[in-house]
């Protein structure tokens, strides 16, 4: 019982601060989905992002604050109080990469499995997908990245 309790309380503030906005935001992006749809969902998450994206952040520590930020998001669907689906938990890391400065996109995409039609969702930077625990979105089709932007915004 105490150990992810341990566990937490190693980690350090900045990784703290991710897991508890992570925590908070999984259920309330479930919910937003779920009584205002996909493009009020994003807009509403969009219009609290900055104008500008920090300047001057280096290869290396992007590097490090997109790995800190899906661990702790995935951590956050771990131990939550809900189980999102891919779109719940990209939308979450896309808008706390998002907000830490680090241009992602969020992907979708379709395939049609034995007569069942299924979709995905992740998150790319640099052209790799970062949620993805295999290479499980190249069996989707993607749409171009321009579906999932919102109007004005940049991908």
């Amino acid at each position: 019982m105490w150990e992810p309790f341990q566990r937490y309380r190693a980690l350090d503030p900045e990784a703290q601060r991710l897991f508890g906005r992570a925590v908070t935001l999984l259920p309330l992006i479930a919910l937003s989905l779920r009584f205002r749809g996909f493009k009020k969902t994003k807009e509403a998450l969009q219009k609290r992002l900055p104008l500008n994206f920090a300047q001057g952040i280096s290869q290396e520590r992007a590097k490090e604050t997109v790995q800190k930020t899906c661990r702790m998001v995935r951590a956050g669907a771990h131990h939550g109080i809900v189980r999102p689906t891919c779109l719940v938990e990209s939308l979450a890391l896309w808008y706390l990469l998002q907000k830490q400065g680090i241009p992602a996109c969020l992907r979708i995409g379709v395939r049609k499995l034995s007569e069942k039609f299924e979709a995905h969702a992740w998150v790319e930077y640099e052209d790799a997908a970062l949620n993805q625990p295999d290479e499980v979105h190249q069996h989707y089709a993607a749409f171009d990245s321009g579906f999932s932007d919102l109007p004005g915004e940049k991908s």
